[in-house]
């Protein structure tokens, strides 16, 4: 089909004419392709499933979010530590000094804690390490030696460099406590927190030097409580090849009334 121009004596051919629609409809399809491609590359990185049109399922989506979220979260805390982050040393310069910190099990689970410090040499934990029980607490005691000042340093303004940790592990119930339980579920291990020192003037009442005397006092009843033997309060039981020897009682029994009546009588 043609149209003749009167004008200028020009055909045109209708199948000829530019079409200003098919440039622009070619550009916003070739968009439309990319960003899908695109979209579904982001979420095959993220290990989230899309659909064909590059959308992605609300299932997939929400629970992937999710997870990420809770990896974004702070690992939850299995135990409650008094003091919270610091350890406090009564300043006694040349001296072995103590410090006290109550570990509570905070968790629904049985709980292994164990201590590390950057000094072995000079500092020690009694106990380092033990497993408590839901709810269960217990008092440690740290032991440091303090050096003297260096560089006519005041007292209270050395800074000391030595730092605790303080590891949990979550276990499945009552047990012995061993060290090698941190080495065997090293990826189950978490730092609770890392105690920094802090130096108290002896000299100076204050709060929280009456609190860390008030810990050490029942960290050593504690102790004491410990060191006591159980008590046996069952039945006492005869061992194999103990019979008692009822005819030999009885012949004590008459000779010790023989003797008190005024003479034995020889057999």
């Amino acid at each position: 089909m043609a149209i003749a121009d009167e004008k200028d004596g020009k055909v045109w051919g209708l199948f000829k004419l530019p079409f200003r629609n098919a440039q622009s409809t070619t550009t916003s399809r070739s968009s439309s392709h990319n960003t899908l491609h695109y979209r579904s590359q982001q979420h095959q990185s993220l290990g989230i499933a899309s659909l064909d049109d590059g959308s992605v399922p609300r299932s997939n989506s929400s629970s992937s979010v999710s997870s990420v979220a809770r990896s974004l979260l702070p690992a939850r805390r299995r135990l409650k530590l008094d003091p919270s982050n610091k350890l406090y040393f009564p300043y006694e310069p040349g001296k072995q000094v103590r410090s006290a910190i109550k570990i509570k099990n905070s968790s629904k689970s049985h709980v292994a804690f164990k201590f590390q410090t950057t000094a072995p040499k000079s500092c020690f934990m009694r106990p380092p390490g033990a497993i408590l029980a839901p709810g269960e607490s217990i008092i440690a005691t740290v032991f440091k030696f303090v050096e003297h000042p260096e560089n006519n340093e005041k007292p209270m303004d050395q800074k000391s460099r030595v730092k605790f940790k303080i590891m949990s592990l979550k276990v499945k119930g009552p047990m012995d406590y061993v060290p090698e339980l941190f080495e065997e579920q090293k990826d189950q291990v978490a730092v609770e927190q890392i105690l920094r020192v802090i130096f108290l003037d002896v000299e100076r009442p204050s709060p929280t030097l009456e609190k860390l005397k008030r810990q050490l006092a029942e960290a050593d009843a504690a102790l004491e409580e410990r060191k006591k033997p159980v008590e046996d309060t069952g039945p006492k039981i005869i061992g194999e090849g103990l019979v008692i020897d009822e005819w030999k009682e009885r012949r004590e029994r008459y000779l010790a009334r023989q003797q008190v009546e005024g003479g034995v009588e020889s057999v």
